[in-house]
């Protein structure tokens, strides 16, 4: 068991440098992977809005909400990973990038 520990410790501590790049990646994937939802969701809320309210808020969203939304997450994502221990930090990152994936896969995505 501790060379189990050791394994994902060495590795924990070789994500750390990288752990801004790793939250960027884990918020866009889940926004690549819930994205249809929430397109889903504004078409039924926008339904039966004028042509130009509908492209403007489909724009927004589109192209500066999600922007925004990572710019904003992915800073707070990365400290938080920061602050666990090493070997947390590996199970982690794994465990949320077979999450998404398991996700997409459920959605037909891939």
């Amino acid at each position: 068991m501790n060379i189990i520990i050791s394994w994902l410790t060495q590795g924990g501590a070789w994500l750390t440098p990288w752990l801004n790049e790793i939250a960027i990646a884990v918020t866009a994937s889940l926004l690549v992977v819930f994205g249809n939802d929430i397109n889903r969701t504004l078409r039924r809320l926008l339904t039966g809005h004028n042509f130009f309210v509908r492209t403007l808020v489909f724009i927004g969203i589109n192209a500066f909400g999600y922007g925004a939304f990572i710019v904003a997450v992915s800073p707070w994502l990365a400290a938080k990973m920061r602050a666990w221990p090493d070997q947390w930090l590996m199970c982690a990152v794994v465990g949320v990038f077979v999450f998404v994936g398991y996700w997409a896969q459920r959605q037909r995505q891939i």
